[in-house]
């Protein structure tokens, strides 16, 4: 039977305005819903965002993290540009700082992440799904880093975040050509791992977005979270200092009870009974 549990423990699946969340199993799903704007990225949006991501951050139960759009054929159509135009010039920084600051707090989670692009992702949509540890795509899908069209560059991580993801050189011309690509072409560039083709119900890239939290599920908690903070860390240093960071996340796993239950499921030929201790 399906589960579902808000951030603050109540049994249901709720929405509070255009957010929506719950948790199946451990797995829990962020779901963008602002259908008369395309998903764009409002003031509002992301303070209801915020405020999920960070009950999230210490949130033990929670095993893996699918952000998704509730809005058929879009994931994310970046800036509200409505909004935009009426901002001050004055206003417009801190506002790009603080869509950063979320967008970084969802890149540090410390549990998996997977963004199940089954739409159109531009701009800041893009940036938000490669702030996900895993990014999968619809083949009619479009992504891509439009900012230099209306005369700025991303704000929210895109200029390093795609780099890192594709390499230096194709990143710097997706942004100064300000392309958009499909799904195929997105997974041909590693810019996504998986590309499904698109179902009559157009959540093809949530269903394995699904599959994929599942398969991660079986896993021991806390060796989840320190390999993905080894990764992350280890990414962005030498080789060298890199081993030091895998040694040091190693060595949390070391006395815990879930790699004891590990060794006695294996001896005794059974599923593991892992509870994140």
């Amino acid at each position: 039977m399906r589960k579902c549990v808000d951030v603050l423990g109540n049994q249901a699946l709720v929405e509070r305005g255009k957010y929506k969340y719950g948790i199946e199993e451990g797995i829990v799903v962020l779901g963008i819903n602002r259908a008369h704007a395309k998903n764009a990225i409002s003031k509002n949006l992301i303070k209801m965002l915020s405020k999920a991501v960070d009950a999230l951050k210490s949130d033990k139960k929670v095993r893996t993290i699918i952000v998704r759009s509730e809005v058929p054929g879009v994931f994310c159509a970046g800036a509200d540009l409505k909004e935009r135009v009426k901002m001050h010039s004055s206003e417009v920084g801190p506002f790009v700082s603080k869509i950063r600051a979320v967008v970084n707090d969802i890149a540090n989670l410390p549990v998996p992440t997977i963004a199940a692009i089954d739409g159109l992702a531009l701009g800041g949509g893009l940036e938000l799904a490669l702030a996900c540890d895993v990014r999968v795509a619809a083949s009619c899908a479009k992504m891509g880093l439009v900012e230099t069209k209306l005369a700025i560059i991303p704000g929210a991580g895109g200029t390093q975040r795609l780099p890192r993801a594709i390499g230096m050189s194709l990143a710097k011309e997706l942004i100064f050509s300000a392309r958009v690509l499909d799904g195929q072409e997105a997974k041909a560039i590693g810019l996504i791992s998986h590309v499904l083709e698109q179902n009559k119900e157009g959540d093809a890239a949530y269903r394995k977005a699904l599959d994929l939290a599942r398969e991660f599920l079986p896993q021991g908690p806390v060796a989840m979270r320190v390999a993905k903070l080894a990764i992350n860390q280890g990414m962005e240093v030498d080789l060298v200092t890199g081993l030091a960071i895998e040694e040091a996340c190693y060595a949390q796993t070391i006395p815990t009870k879930d790699r004891l239950e590990g060794l006695l499921a294996f001896k005794e030929k059974r599923p593991p009974r892992y509870k994140g201790e």
